[in-house]
């Protein structure tokens, strides 16, 4: 300290913390001058005690004025020193980065000044604090006095052109501190970043593409900066990497894949289309790099697929169809599992279209890796099930697509089928408003006979029996009026001459037993008139209730469809058919006579030639068990209508008529104890009822099914039961 004020006046020290900047300057000029001396005569100690002056007694002191002599004090040395400033930085520089957080904006201000000041002399020499000094200017950048922020970017654009031109600048220690600041919120700190970012990407020798995953996130979160000059800035620096990945032999596309995919569920609409964008040409570029991935990703594209804005839409699309383009080897890091999951959760998106594209996913992965698909079928069955009750019909053809493919293995056919019946058990509303297009397409895609056997041998033990009636009806009335069905009524038609047809008749009647009406359906469609006639007649009081009619309504408009032509073209015989004529003559002495039904059948039944048939046939067919017996026609002997062939009175064509009546007879018995034990117990609930609240007729409760009620317009009565 000693030589330091023997080789500086007291004047120019006092100068030096003078208040008008005026004196401090000529003060700092006198000390320029005494240490280039000092370093003309190669006398660096005394130039050591200089700066050690000027940086404690000044730089450092409570004294803002103090501090502001120490700083131009500093900054003259350096520039007296010239080339041999290098070797005096350690001193000179830490007391100058100090003041760049002093409380005092004008301290601040000519700390900026005084290291632009010495930058200018050392250039290169000041790489060594570039650490120290990017932080100051980071926090400057920012500074609440304009001037300050003026003063920090003069200094910024200096320092940037020494690091250009420096070839000690260290890119690997610089990354940590950028990463550091990304997520800065600060409009100004933002676009200082911007800058340096810019910068040296632009220098050739920096390699910055190699460090993009450690500021890549950062910069797509300035893409929904309120500032436009930043988004714009933010989205120039991207589109400028994205040529340079394009371009690379090299890049690492896992670390900012896992960056994208986050950014692609981005609120702003901007961050969202630059991100999908950089997906999309990933998908492209990134070959076997991106295979661990691929969950990842589809997860990002498919919500993208439904985005509001249309440019958003078309590039997920073509993104999602070129990573499905991409055939990977599930032994290849390639994760089905983890495909299978995403898509899976995104069926419960709320948007149609990202439901459609996971399932077509999920067919995919089907076709090329059905094994590894089956190994995860437990954990997708149940969401796929789920789906069929989908209000967009699209969906539901699709789910049903793929679960006809996992459904061509017997053992995943039977889970199918069982399943499907537990879901319509459990939602009946599924049944309603699904339950035809279900079955449909199931029977085009499964073949129709097996999916009819299948549920009928799950509906013949079921123990729901409300259920099993609502679905045998609605398995019925599909089976009568789908065209996909055509094949399998064909077949029931030559039940009584076709051992593939008696198979599937008798295969169904079982459960077809739970409905009268089906039953019913099922004899007419086989041609099985004289059974027919004998299971309305087996029909007891308790079954003709308001169900019963809102069904035979159903049926009688059915005759009358194109479907039952070859039977009304019968009847232009009598004779022959007499069966069917006794059979619908029963039917119609169990309407009532002011329904649409009575009228309609009447109207039928009116048509029919009486000249084709005599007295003797019809007292042989109405007279005693119809099953004993054997009408003659044509010198013929017959069994049922038209069938020329002789067996026991009892076991026709191999069907065994009698038991299957018995069979019938037993399970009409189960219902109506079922619906007495309800009645029963309803009626055991309504006398609970506090005094004078009205109670109900034991006789008025009926199931849920049965609000219908019969009118002379029966599309109006059972509108709501019938089965679309």
């Amino acid at each position: 300290m000693a030589d330091a004020l023997s080789v500086i006046p007291a004047s120019v020290l006092r100068n030096l913390s003078d208040k008008l900047y005026e004196k401090r300057k000529n003060a700092a000029l006198e000390v320029e001058g005494i240490v280039k001396q000092l370093a003309l005569s190669g006398d660096h100690e005394k130039i050591s005690a200089v700066i050690k002056l000027l940086a404690k007694e000044f730089t450092y002191s409570p004294q803002a004025n103090h501090r502001k002599g120490g700083l131009i004090g500093l900054a003259a040395a350096t520039v007296g020193l010239t080339s041999e400033a290098a070797q005096h930085l350690e001193q000179i520089v830490p007391p100058v980065l100090n003041s760049l957080s002093d409380q005092d904006s004008r301290v601040r201000y000519y700390a900026c000044e005084a290291l632009y000041n010495i930058a200018k002399v050392v250039r290169g020499d000041l790489i060594i604090f570039f650490n120290q000094i990017f932080d100051a200017l980071c926090k400057l950048s920012a500074d609440s006095d304009a001037n300050v922020q003026s003063a920090a970017h003069l200094l910024d654009r200096l320092v940037k052109d020494i690091v250009t031109e420096s070839d000690q600048f260290s890119i690997e220690e610089f990354i940590p501190l950028l990463r550091e600041r990304m997520n800065v919120l600060n409009p100004y700190v933002r676009q200082f970043l911007v800058g340096w970012i810019t910068v040296l990407d632009s220098v050739p020798d920096i390699d910055m593409l190699g460090f993009l995953p450690d500021f890549l996130d950062g910069l797509f979160n300035m893409l929904s900066d309120s500032s436009p000059e930043i988004r714009q800035q933010a989205d120039s620096a991207l589109s400028e990497f994205l040529q340079e990945i394009k371009n690379s032999p090299s890049v690492d596309y896992g670390r900012m894949a896992e960056i994208l995919v986050q950014r692609a569920a981005s609120p702003d609409e901007f961050t969202r289309l630059t991100a999908i964008t950089w997906i999309n040409e990933f998908v492209k570029l990134g070959g076997d790099q991106l295979v661990p991935y691929y969950a990842d990703i589809l997860g990002a594209i498919l919500p993208c697929i439904s985005d509001k804005e249309e440019k958003i839409r078309v590039v997920a699309r073509e993104t999602n169809e070129e990573l499905r383009s991409i055939k990977s080897d599930p032994a290849e890091t390639f994760d089905v599992g983890a495909i299978l999951y995403i898509a899976r959760r995104q069926l419960d998106s709320e948007w149609e279209a990202t439901r459609i594209e996971a399932l077509h996913w999920i067919s995919t992965l089907l076709d090329r890796h059905r094994a590894e698909v089956l190994c995860f079928l437990n954990d997708i069955f149940d969401t796929l099930l789920k789906a069929l009750s989908d209000s967009s019909d699209e969906v539901v053809l699709l789910v049903l697509d793929i679960h006809a493919c996992i459904a061509r293995d017997p053992q995943h056919f039977r889970q199918l089928i069982v399943f499907l019946v537990h879901n319509f058990r459990v939602d009946h509303s599924l049944l309603e408003r699904r339950g035809a297009l279900i079955i449909r397409r199931l029977c085009v895609l499964l073949d129709a006979e097996r999916v009819y056997r299948g549920l009928s041998t799950i509906l013949e033990g079921e123990a729901d029996l409300d259920f099993a009636c609502i679905m045998v009806q609605a398995l019925n009335l599909i089976l009568l009026t789908s065209s996909e069905l055509s094949v399998l009524r064909e077949l029931l038609k030559q039940s009584l001459v076709n051992a593939a047809g008696k198979d599937l008749f008798v295969s169904l009647y079982a459960s077809w037993c739970h409905s009268p009406m089906a039953i019913l359906s099922l004899c007419l469609l086989a041609q099985a008139y004289q059974h027919a006639s004998a299971v309305i007649q087996s029909l007891v009081e308790e079954d003709i209730n308001v169900k019963f009619l809102v069904q035979l309504d159903k049926l009688i408009r059915l005759l009358e469809t194109p479907i039952f032509a070859y039977l009304r073209l019968q009847l232009l015989e009598p004779g022959r058919y007499i069966w069917l004529l006794k059979a619908l003559y029963g039917l119609l002495m169990l309407l009532p006579q002011q329904s649409a039904a009575f009228k309609i059948l009447r109207t039928r039944l009116k048509t029919v030639p009486s000249h084709s048939f005599n007295g003797d046939q019809l007292k042989r067919a109405s007279s005693g068990n119809p099953y004993s017996q054997i009408l003659h026609y044509s010198g013929s002997q017959i069994t049922e209508d038209g069938n020329v062939r002789q067996d026991n009175g009892n076991l026709q064509n191999g069907i065994n008529f009698a038991s299957r009546l018995q069979q019938f007879v037993q399970m009409q018995r189960q219902h109506r104890m079922l619906e007495k034990s309800q009645e029963q117990s309803q009626a055991r609930s309504s006398s609970t009822l506090s005094k004078g609240q009205k109670q109900k007729n034991p006789g008025d409760l009926k199931h849920p099914t049965q609000t219908c009620l019969l009118q002379d317009h029966p599309e109006e009565a059972w509108g709501n039961c019938q089965i679309n």
